[in-house]
């Protein structure tokens, strides 16, 4: 089965104004995972799709969706998939890819059929990525040992933090899909601090490995009108081009950073300072 959903873009004047339900039901994404479905929230940032895949009882096939108005998902896409879960594997037309956590797969434009499974009594949690794409790369699947990998931060500001580069362009050929995966040290609980922004990309976040009870309060907005949403694990959001993109947990956890729009360079980036923010 597969259930979508439909998200507009917003002006950073709107968003603003909005109230802490208005802003949560405008970027937060905040049931990815059901039983044996297929869950996809297709967004104007970009027409970037976020969602997430939970095999239980049966293999599960990606169907095209209405906003797409192609006979296949992959048709005009590309799609990057990262296992959260226990191993699991994917199928693309015939060829058989097993993912172990914080393993990667990218998938090129016009492949034809991507089935979900898990393999024996191990769960997966598949999340994935979509953009739109204008060339058929190969697909690939980056393992631990392929990631680019890069220790940021500093424990003194609570922010120290190992970031794996996993579909980015100096390891997989893309179109614009890029995605990654930082897991926050523990005793450190800041992200993209200092904060940043990237008018020529979009941004999603996916946060994970939260200990259960604890929570995560997500920054976002322009960095003079920043804004705040408290989220748990296995949840996303959505990050505008204009928006700052951090947050604090009250533990440490794991993240998955997506984005795509005009350009493959991940140091592209407009910063913040702290004690710039308001």
């Amino acid at each position: 089965m597969t259930k979508s959903e439909f998200r507009y873009a917003h002006h950073p004047d709107d968003a603003k104004r909005y109230t802490t339900k208005e802003l949560r039901e405008h970027f937060l994404i905040p049931n990815l995972f059901e039983d044996d479905t297929i869950k996809l929230t297709y967004t104007m940032y970009d027409r970037y799709i976020v969602g997430g895949v939970l095999p239980v009882n049966k293999p599960l096939k990606l169907e095209t969706i209405d906003e797409l108005k192609s006979e296949h998902f992959l048709d005009r896409r590309e799609l990057g998939i990262i296992n959260v879960g226990g191993k699991g594997k994917v199928t693309v037309d015939g060829t058989v890819y097993e993912l172990n956590k914080k393993e990667a797969l990218y998938i090129g434009k016009g492949n034809k059929e991507v089935v979900f499974e898990r393999i024996g009594d191990e769960q997966p949690y598949f999340y994935i990525n979509s953009a739109p794409a204008h060339h058929a790369y190969p697909t690939k699947k980056v393992g631990k040992e392929d990631a680019e990998v890069i220790e940021l931060g500093d424990t003194k500001y609570a922010n120290r933090r190992t970031l794996n580069k996993l579909i980015v362009n100096s390891i997989v050929e893309t179109c614009q899909l890029q995605m990654g995966l930082t897991e926050l040290h523990e005793g450190n609980v800041w992200n993209t601090m200092p904060a940043h922004t990237h008018t020529r990309r979009m941004e999603a976040y996916f946060y994970f490995d939260l200990e259960a009870g604890q929570t995560i309060s997500h920054f976002m907005g322009q960095p003079d009108e920043t804004r705040h949403i408290f989220m748990q694990s296995h949840q996303a959001v959505i990050s505008p081009e204009w928006s700052i993109h951090s947050g604090a947990g009250t533990s440490n956890y794991s993240f998955i950073w997506g984005m795509a729009g005009e350009n493959l360079d991940y140091s592209d980036m407009d910063g913040v300072t702290p004690d710039g923010l308001r």
